[in-house]
């Protein structure tokens, strides 16, 4: 009887060290070597990025409204000249998509280099169209951290975890080594204000000059990094109509009701077309792109060359006040406890964050309960946005609206009133310690107070506000219609169900994957 366990017991250990060595990514060698273009005033968008500044040597505009954001995107593209750098975590096959698929084809196709970098986890529904344009002149695709198993993807964290559950949390392009667009936001119709059901609130912000520079340079470690495979060694060559398939389903997204609105926004955005024309109305100041060392996916990183402790250093301490704004916020105890005590010492704190009713991963919500009596002890403001919160101006067609509800995805950070930072870096442990992730920290009294006022003139219109009630209850405050206050005693828009299933959540040892 031992002997049979102990046979079932070396079976269930050895098939998955079996499948590790059967299933290892393949050898990173041959890649072709190639690097981020230099700011050229012959080009469209060189012209205006490489001319001496008196207040700084990069130009910043915030991108808030997410069509604005699309259309952005969508004018980089057909504005480069050059080279093209992309990076993001995740790249939806839908029509916002698809249509920045073919842009960048179509880009490819006019002598434009296209270097395409896309973490594995994030692209359901790619791979045909990823190879199609892989096997393009001027084209290259890299997966980051590549799943072996193509078609039941999820069964490689059996045999693979240690690697497949570090992700590639970064996401930018850069046109030409002059301009970039970098944030929160992911490539898909939710994070765009396109289409009905949740619809994500986040931020990005173009830069220019020397900051969209070293964007091109960050790129260029994260591109030949131990990570990064060439999409044909993982997936093989593309079928005989996978690129006609892309361009076909492009068209129809293209014009379709909502494609045909974006593209008129495309047209008609002031941001836009002075983008185009070389005349954006940026602010010149300094700014200083922080990263994880891409290293990192590969648990090969040193503590000083990640994200967090560089960002704290180039922070130093906060005198007058904190602003956060992190959709997925875990503080853990470290963070909790240096936020606690600026608190404590009269610094201004205040966080918000999404409500349960308004959150896209409950799990993160359960782990976060628990940090939020002390912060409320400590004297630190949490706003937990509404699900019902507005779009604004998102493009709709009559009979295509319908019911959709809000949830926060930007990751934002502004400081004594003077320093914002604006990235895809989430406040919790799987941005501490397991994604790679990006941002830049913005010398901008001007961004860095909008938020301040945000959290005095629009946050509490939009969010529900915790409240402590003894040593550890806590009611929500909620401003009304009228003005008037209206307090729940439990979870706003929760059912005893959600909240038992939440409670239930918060017991998982699991804080550390969140």
């Amino acid at each position: 009887m031992l002997k049979k366990i102990g046979l079932t017991v070396a079976l269930v250990a050895g098939v998955p060290l079996c499948a590790h060595f059967i299933f290892m990514p393949p050898p990173l060698e041959g890649r072709t070597a190639s690097r981020a273009v230099s700011p050229s005033p012959a080009t469209t968008l060189g012209k205006f990025a490489v001319k001496p500044r008196p207040n700084g040597d990069s130009g910043v505009l915030p991108l808030i409204d997410g069509p604005d954001s699309f259309a952005a995107r969508i004018a980089l593209i057909r504005t480069a000249e050059l080279a093209l750098d992309v990076q993001y975590y995740i790249w939806q096959r839908d029509a916002t998509g698809l249509i920045l698929l073919d842009e960048l084809r179509k880009a490819a196709a006019r002598g434009v280099r296209v270097r395409l970098l896309l973490d594995d986890n994030g692209i359901t529904g790619l791979d045909e169209d990823l190879a199609a344009l892989d096997a393009l002149p001027n084209v290259e695709v890299r997966l980051f951290n590549p799943f072996i198993l193509r078609k039941f993807k999820l069964f490689g964290y059996a045999f693979d975890f240690l690697r497949l559950n570090r992700r590639m949390h970064n996401k930018a392009l850069t046109a030409d080594g002059a301009v970039s667009i970098l944030g929160g936001r992911n490539i898909g119709d939710v994070y765009f204000g396109f289409g009905d059901g949740v619809q994500f609130i986040d931020t990005d912000v173009i830069v220019a000059g020397k900051a969209a520079a070293d964007v091109g340079t960050d790129f260029d470690r994260y591109w030949h990094s131990g990570s990064s495979h060439p999409v044909a060694r993982i997936i093989g060559s593309p079928q005989a109509n996978s690129l006609e398939r892309l361009i076909s389903d492009a068209r129809r997204a293209a014009e379709s009701a909502e494609g045909r609105l974006y593209f008129e926004r495309l047209r008609s955005s002031e941001l836009v077309g002075d983008l185009i024309a070389g005349r954006p109305d940026f602010e010149w100041t300094e700014v200083t792109l922080v990263s994880d060392d891409p290293a990192k996916g590969l648990g090969k990183a040193e503590n000083r060359d990640l994200l967090f402790p560089q960002l704290m250093s180039l922070l130093s301490m906060p005198t007058r006040s904190v602003d956060l704004v992190s959709a997925y916020f875990i503080p853990g105890r470290t963070f909790s406890r240096a936020l606690r005590q600026l608190a404590d010492g009269g610094v201004r704190v205040r966080i918000l964050t999404n409500s349960q009713a308004a959150t896209d991963v409950i799990v993160v919500h359960s782990a976060y309960v628990k940090y939020r009596p002390e912060l409320l002890q400590s004297g630190i403001k949490l706003y937990e946005l509404k699900p019902e919160h507005a779009i604004r101006e998102e493009p709709r067609t009559q009979g295509l609206a319908g019911s959709s509800r809000a949830s926060l995805h930007s990751k934002t950070l502004a400081v004594d009133g003077q320093r914002i930072f604006i990235g895809s870096f989430n406040f919790d442990p799987r941005s501490f310690h397991l994604n790679t992730e990006m941002g830049v920290l913005i010398d901008s009294p001007r961004l860095a107070e909008a938020v301040a006022a945000a959290f005095v003139e629009r946050f509490p219109q939009v969010s529900y506000l915790p409240v402590l009630t003894g040593e550890d209850g806590i009611v929500w405050d909620e401003v009304g219609i009228d003005g008037e206050r209206i307090r729940h005693y439990t979870e706003p828009q929760t059912s005893p169900l959600s909240r038992l299933f939440l409670r239930l959540l918060g017991l998982l040892p699991i804080e550390w994957l969140l």
